[in-house]
């Protein structure tokens, strides 16, 4: 099963401070929208996404169809894919979004430690 790039989507309290805090750690935008209140940072391999106000927990990310440049693969699991698979394992979905049938879309399955990860296909 291929999930796609990974990175850790983090809640924050202040975004700039945050940023510049990552920052310090050599970490660079990759992209994100600080007016939306949000940016995606990479530092090597690792990505990490700062959100201002968007969710409650840390999240663990997958995104299908991506690598960790956020480039698309020419060969990829489609998230619909993966959902369907993971239901038939007995997984609960927590959320859905997107279109049934292509393009992005995305889901919600929570680990037994209440950690929520999601699944985000961008293209």
């Amino acid at each position: 099963m291929q999930l796609g790039a990974f990175s850790v989507s983090l809640t924050v309290k202040d975004l700039a401070a945050s940023k510049a805090f990552y920052e310090t750690l050599g970490f660079e935008a990759l992209g994100g929208d600080e007016l939306h209140n949000y940016l995606i940072l990479k530092n090597g391999d690792t990505i990490i996404g700062l959100f201002q106000g968007m969710f409650e927990r840390n999240i663990l990310t997958f995104n299908p169809g991506w690598d960790q440049s956020a480039r698309q693969l020419d060969d990829f699991t489609d998230v619909r894919e993966l959902k369907r698979r993971l239901k038939e394992q007995g997984l609960e979905v927590e959320q859905e979004a997107g279109d049934p049938e292509s393009g992005p879309a995305s889901f919600v399955v929570v680990d037994p430690d209440g950690n929520p990860i999601l699944v985000d296909q961008h293209v």
